[in-house]
């Protein structure tokens, strides 16, 4: 193998911040989850949302600190997979494990009540929340964002520059987040619930601006960022050649990725899985709920006087 090659692959970082904030949210998840189990609840720590989550932030880690990090600022089509770790995989899979009652569990107990008032019906915060984050506006932000950072200047800035680079990956990351928190529906349910029509609808909503933008990167005939053409290359890929790989994964890949949650949508749809209400948070997030040492949830405890 070639030795370059070599050294790119053992090339992971170890940007402190990064590796903190992934271990912190990695530990008070499980601590939510432990104390969770040790009070009876159930659906809130099925092994499936555990497995989910940590698997969204792996792949935050093998995104951020990976040699996909340091390959993106080579290659063009490896930032761009960068990217789509980032928004098509991580954030949903952290979404689809409804972390918002665990990870409030794994607080302090002065921390949890003071999260818990902010959110509950009413408090100041939650009403602010309710007002930026409505689907048309998250859409919006979504899609700004998407196509924003793909402008020539914007995006050889974020190359050039590693604060401006963090600042592209938080707004990439976050935006998703909101997206798919309309999509999946995990807490706080702040929102009135989007319909099953309305959800798959709204997926499908974001493949025209991917498609579009991922097209005019592949068709483009000169090189549209110019901080590719005066950096080394590894394997003998020509600047128009990357780029045009890196329009086909938006494009293609991308793309496919909103149809395909789109598809698992319908199909929970058709078998019924979709009916299934979420947990209120009247179970898990009120003030009373969330004070109570001996919470546990109503289906848990019927069972046991049964």
């Amino acid at each position: 193998m070639d030795p370059a090659i070599t050294v790119l692959l053992l090339s992971w970082s170890w940007r402190v911040e990064v590796i903190t904030t992934l271990l912190l949210a990695a530990a008070v998840h499980l601590v939510g989850r432990y104390r969770l189990k040790r009070r009876g609840s159930v659906r809130l720590i099925s092994p499936w949302r555990t497995a989910a989550y940590l698997a969204g932030l792996a792949l935050i880690w093998v995104a951020l600190l990976s040699p996909i990090d340091v390959l993106s600022g080579q290659l063009f089509y490896m930032h761009m997979v960068q990217h789509l770790l980032l928004v098509m995989l991580a954030a949903p899979l952290l979404l689809l494990a409804d972390p918002m009652p665990i990870m409030l569990w794994g607080l302090p107990d002065a921390l949890r009540l003071e999260v818990g008032r902010w959110l509950r019906p009413g408090a100041t915060f939650r009403k602010v929340v309710r007002a930026v984050t409505p689907p048309g506006l998250v859409w919006l932000y979504f899609v700004s964002v998407l196509v924003g950072w793909h402008d020539p200047n914007a995006y050889s800035a974020a190359l050039r520059n590693e604060l401006v680079h963090d600042a592209e990956h938080l707004t990439f990351f976050g935006t998703a987040v909101l997206f798919w928190w309309h999509i999946i529906g995990a807490a706080p349910h702040i929102h009135r619930r989007l319909s099953r029509f309305q959800r798959v609808a709204y997926t499908v909503s974001a493949v025209p601006p991917t498609l579009i933008t991922g097209v005019a990167i592949s068709l483009t005939n000169e090189p549209i960022y110019d901080y590719y053409v005066g950096v080394a290359r590894l394997g003998g890929m020509t600047v128009l050649d990357d780029q045009r790989l890196s329009g086909a994964i938006m494009w293609i890949a991308g793309s496919m990725m909103y149809l395909l949650a789109a598809l698992i949508l319908l199909a929970r749809m058709v078998s019924g899985e979709e009916a299934k209400t979420p947990l209120p948070a009247s179970q898990w997030g009120t003030e009373e709920t969330l004070r109570a040492p001996g919470f546990e949830e109503p289906d848990t405890a019927s069972r046991r006087t049964r």
